[in-house]
């Protein structure tokens, strides 16, 4: 512990010696920083209640001034001898104030609104109550919370320094409350999946794995929504969506993280045009709620959700690359073509995996503006619809933006017999040691679609990295509260 941590640990002591708890219970707050300050000129020399944390304190004798931050903003407080006092005690406020109060204390403060000679409005202390301690000095003012492992490890203590990155969470929300707010106008129905399964899918990916004591059952974390919510389109429910946690036990990096936020939407009697049509319009229309524009910047690239988008073929544009048809090359071409980019293991990913490693470097990481990536191999796209004018393509849609995949959508697969042969297939790529693709067969899901599910469209968005793009931050972990870190070394 440090010598300040002791110090303060000392004044609670003392403070409770002299009959003032450190800790309270509540406070009546009337007013916040932002409220009084938009408001000044009716708040004038009103009384009010405000409250929040110490983040400056300057004494000058009979008279201090401190800054104090609450969930709106700083606002200036002044606290001065004769006028301040200590409620329960004949405690004079502004010796108090120099003793007893540091930054970082949360304190409650009722007093008149008025503007100090420099301009600034200020709240004039008539009572001061310390409402919770703060034990711990915090970050240097001048400098602010930089240490980016500090920053992840300790959100608290940043959100608590920098009001930027308190504005990014509650910007999160605020496209969260948009989103469901879109799709509830359209018909959709907001359901829960279960996040516990007892078989994994709907995507690629490496699951976490648990054990259900009292079902005496493994089961893993989904890592996707999509074959719990293809059951409800079975079941009559026709338009619904899911906006939920889904876990993936692969690596970190400034696009993924292996606890992430997805929007899973599913409406029986759409196809994948319908959910372009959708995509378009739900960007368009949250960044004029998030900017009052369809453009805006992102690490200082400019970006346009103006509709239409713009389109271009997934095999068609890798074919315009490669001077050849990237379905019809074999697994030793396609390792070839990957060691020549520089691709990572290469030689060791299956052909699923490789051919999109290969059109992600040749292709997606030079889009630039909002592009639909349209009409996928049939091979790396088990769960969607045949194309209706070729056997070799599914009617599939990417949404790439400045090189990123920020959506991906169907036409769902409704034909059982063909689903299950695609999903045999499948498990023929894990047992030749593709160890992303699911064990077994979901024969409960197969069960579902035998009796019949209505054709239909369906898209997945990546939350976070909505959030990122509307919110300019570089890194995934940036938007999300409390990202996970290796243990501390002792």
């Amino acid at each position: 512990m440090s010598e300040e941590f002791l110090i303060r640990k000392e004044k609670v002591e003392t403070l409770r010696k002299t009959g003032i708890e450190p800790y309270q219970y509540n406070f009546q707050k009337s007013h916040d920083s932002a409220f009084i300050k938009e408001h000044y000129t009716e708040m004038e020399n009103q009384k009010v209640n405000i409250s929040g944390r110490l983040m400056t304190k300057r004494v000058f004798g009979k008279l201090s001034f401190a800054h104090l931050r609450d969930a709106a903003g700083d606002i200036q407080i002044a606290v001065q001898q004769g006028t301040t006092k200590i409620p329960g005690t004949d405690e004079d406020g502004a010796s108090f104030f120099k003793k007893y109060v540091d930054t970082g204390d949360i304190i409650g403060i009722s007093g008149r609104v008025f503007k100090t000679n420099t301009g600034e409005i200020t709240v004039l202390a008539e009572e001061l109550t310390i409402l919770s301690k703060c034990l711990r000095p915090l970050p240097e003012k001048w400098h602010g919370l930089k240490d980016r492992e500090l920053i992840y490890r300790e959100k608290y203590l940043d959100l608590m320094m920098n009001l930027e990155s308190r504005e990014v969470f509650l910007k999160r929300a605020k496209i969260i409350k948009f989103i469901r707010s879109f799709l509830d106008d359209r018909g959709f129905v907001e359901v829960e999946t279960p996040v516990l399964q007892p078989v994994y899918g709907g995507a690629f990916a490496k699951p976490f794995e648990t054990y259900s004591n009292a079902l005496d059952t493994k089961l893993y974390l989904r890592i996707a929504d999509e074959l719990y919510l293809k059951r409800l389109l079975v079941g009559g429910l026709e338009k619904v969506y899911e906006i939920s946690k889904d876990f993936r036990n692969e690596g970190i990096d400034r696009l993924h993280y292996p606890e992430f936020t997805m929007l899973e939407a599913y409406a029986s009697y759409w196809d994948y045009e319908d959910m372009m049509r959708m995509t378009e319009d739900l960007l368009e229309k949250l960044s004029m709620e998030i900017f009052g524009s369809t453009e805006f910047e992102y690490q200082g690239e400019k970006i346009s959700f103006r509709r239409p988008f713009k389109r271009l073929s997934y095999i068609d544009e890798l074919a315009s690359k490669l001077g050849k048809d990237p379905v019809s090359l074999k697994h030793s071409e396609l390792q070839k073509i990957g060691a020549d980019l520089g691709l990572k293991n290469a030689g060791k990913l299956p052909a699923t995996r490789l051919l999109d490693k290969i059109f992600d470097a040749l292709v997606a990481d030079h889009i630039k503006d909002p592009t639909f990536v349209v009409d996928h191999p049939v091979l790396i796209s088990p769960l969607a619809k045949k194309h209706r004018r070729t056997d070799t393509r599914v009617e599939r849609f990417e949404l790439f933006i400045l090189g990123v995949e920020f959506a991906n959508a169907f036409s769902e697969l409704n034909d059982p017999i063909d689903q299950r042969q695609r999903f045999e297939e499948q498990i023929k790529f894990r047992e030749a040691g593709d160890e992303e693709i699911p064990k077994e067969l979901d024969e409960d899901f197969l069960n579902a679609m035998e009796y019949g599910m209505p054709p239909a469209g369906g898209i997945g968005f990546g939350i976070d990295r909505i959030v990122m793009l509307f919110t300019n931050q570089y890194s995934i972990r940036d938007v999300i509260l409390f990202p996970q870190l290796k243990p501390k070394n002792e």
